[in-house]
């Protein structure tokens, strides 16, 4: 049995371990605090377990050589960054725990070209004087829209806020019971309302409100008529909402703001690829909502952002809050999002560049096919390691858009004898490039809607790499 006290003994010094080929090696690569904390690391794991279970321990394990390899493992494994590229074969198209909307390619060109310099961020290169970073974008969002005016943040969540606090602030503000939504993050309307200064009134009932709620409870404090697109969930059955445009006449004929939170916002009617018919943006504007807010990183397809739409003295308010400058955009972000919205004036180009308007517009057939050739070559690369077969399964929105809207299509279903289906998800999700896949009826499923074609080969590296593992 082996002596704890002299495994102990046996353990090289750190020292040693940083002059040893396996370390030095790595310091063009690797700061000399990274190479000693892994060492010291590597150390202290083998300490443990001597002192847990000496015979658990190979003396083996204990030379400077096997030591060092160790170590030069753990020192790469910190160079990798925290944030990294994962492959989403899960078949949720804004999966928001994958940063939801991949970008295209043009908006990450603008990123590039933005950051490697300076840049015209807040100045206007006509006169010299300083300018606003909104004017980048502005123009674009109106024109799309139709809208008067636009502003832009860094995501809907602080419009929602902005637009609260620099409107109606000290005053109430109206919402249905059954828009009183929340989303991920535990963001509830009633707790952004209290934090933006404006006092909530409930009217109407969860499953219906009609236009005489509000005018029952509208009064001299009435500050907006607020609209909540309820974009993760709805209500089905004996129901009834207000629409914006009743609203609208409603506000009009009181003199009151009316404000729709649009949730994901349309640009384009995708009704043709089994999407369900929705307002777009530039029917919300032509309604009369006094102001809209929606994301950029979801149906938009851009980065994360919180657009404003709305009435021009509105805007120029909420741009004038102080809250403004706390939640403006970085320049990196508005150079990808004007660039995403440039791809919008041309449908055509929109739908083939836009990665999450191409996805909701793939071909269920054309996926058939391209889960059937790539299980061909899966079998062929794994070598009989796993089971595969072509499955039919729906792909979803997500990101709290489009709830009850299934993407019909197909997904590559994986099953293997060596390991769990929970340790073969683990195993992809551990590669270099991590692959998310989606557990289903004790099946791994790949769902390639999700997946680029370009990200095809590099799928089938990780899945080999995960199943080559299984044989360890």
């Amino acid at each position: 049995m082996p002596d704890s006290h002299n495994l102990l003994r046996a353990l090289p010094a750190i020292d040693r371990l940083l002059q040893h080929p396996a370390l030095s090696a790595l310091t063009e690569r690797c700061p000399p605090v990274l190479l000693k904390e892994a060492a010291q690391a590597a150390v202290a794991e083998l300490r443990r377990r001597i002192l847990t279970d000496p015979t658990t321990i190979d003396p083996a394990t204990l030379s400077e050589e096997q030591v060092a390899q160790v170590a030069a493992r753990h020192a790469l494994a910190r160079l990798a960054p925290n944030l990294r590229q994962v492959i989403n074969a899960t078949g949720t198209l804004l999966h928001t725990n994958l940063g939801r909307a991949p970008l295209a390619t043009l908006a990450l060109e603008a990123i590039v070209e933005v950051s490697r310099r300076y840049s015209n961020l807040e100045l206007d290169l006509s006169d010299g004087r300083r300018g606003q970073r909104h004017a980048h974008v502005e123009e674009l969002l109106c024109r799309l829209t139709g809208a008067e005016a636009a502003a832009v943040v860094n995501n809907n969540a602080g419009a929602v806020y902005l637009a609260l606090a620099a409107l109606a602030q000290g005053r109430e503000g109206i919402v249905s019971r059954g828009e009183l939504v929340e989303i991920g993050g535990a963001f509830r309307i009633p707790e952004v309302m209290a934090a933006s200064g404006v006092c909530l009134v409930e009217v109407g009932a969860t499953n219906k409100t009609h236009p005489r709620d509000y005018e029952n409870a509208i009064n001299e404090h009435t500050g907006l008529l607020l609209k909540v697109h309820t974009s993760n969930y709805r209500i089905l059955g004996f129901s009834a909402e207000v629409t914006g445009a009743e609203l609208v006449q409603l506000g009009r004929r009181h003199g009151i703001i009316v404000m729709e939170d649009l949730g994901s916002g349309m640009l384009f009617d995708l009704s043709e690829y089994g999407l369900p018919r929705e307002p777009t943006v530039a029917e919300a504007v032509a309604a009369g909502i006094d102001i809209l807010t929606f994301s950029g990183d979801k149906l938009l397809g851009g980065p994360q952002a919180g657009i404003l739409l709305g009435r021009r003295d509105l805007i120029e308010k909420i741009r004038k809050h102080p809250m403004a400058r706390a939640l403006r955009m970085d320049k990196l972000t508005l150079a990808a999002l004007e660039a995403t919205l440039r791809l919008y004036l041309d449908r055509t180009r929109a739908l083939r560049e836009v990665p999450v308007l191409a996805m909701l517009a793939a071909d269920p057939e054309e996926l058939r096919l391209r889960t059937e050739n790539f299980a061909v070559r899966a079998q062929q690369s794994l070598n009989n390691r796993a089971t595969l077969k072509v499955v039919s399964t729906p792909a979803t929105v997500g990101g709290g858009a489009l709830p009850l809207t299934e993407l019909a299509g197909f997904a590559l279903a994986l099953t293997t004898d060596a390991v769990s289906v929970d340790q073969l998800a683990a195993r992809l999700r551990r590669q270099s490039l991590p692959v998310v896949g989606r557990i289903a009826d004790n099946q791994l499923l790949l769902n390639l809607r999700t997946v680029a074609p370009e990200e095809e080969d590099s799928l089938l590296q990780s899945l080999t790499k995960a199943l080559a593992d299984t044989d360890e």
